[in-house]
């Protein structure tokens, strides 16, 4: 077994779908609108590898992230270089946390916010 993709509803649609694509990098492998339910589905990959399913719905509710409550708590990816990550997404904008050191692994990881504040994770290959 293995994950399949991530499904991921958010609140501005432009905005999000700028942000996984320009800001982050993936790369768009499908684009639906659907008119009968006023929503969008974009399928989001790494290379070929599908991995997000963004969707828009009309006036979704809030979810809280924090502090820690029950449900997805974040999304991880991995990268080769944690600080060269870093600093390119500070380039672009985004605020990043302080980069730290998974006790049990010893390597580096680090979080930004979406534009929907849902944590995402930088982790150290």
């Amino acid at each position: 077994m293995k994950i399949h993709h991530i499904a991921i509803i958010c609140s501005d649609y432009a905005v999000s779908k700028a942000f996984y694509t320009e800001v982050l990098g993936l790369q768009i492998l499908c684009e639906v609108y659907r008119e009968e339910r006023r929503s969008y589905k974009l399928d989001l990959g790494i290379g070929d590898h599908y991995i997000i399913e963004l969707f828009s719905f009309p006036n979704p509710p809030q979810r809280p992230s924090r502090p820690e409550s029950c449900g997805l708590r974040h999304l991880a990816f991995s990268v080769e270089n944690v600080k060269e990550k870093r600093n390119e997404l500070i380039t672009k904008g985004l605020n990043c946390e302080e980069i730290r050191i998974d006790e049990f692994t010893g390597k580096e990881f680090f979080f930004i916010q979406d534009p929907d504040q849902l944590p995402l994770e930088f982790y150290e290959m």
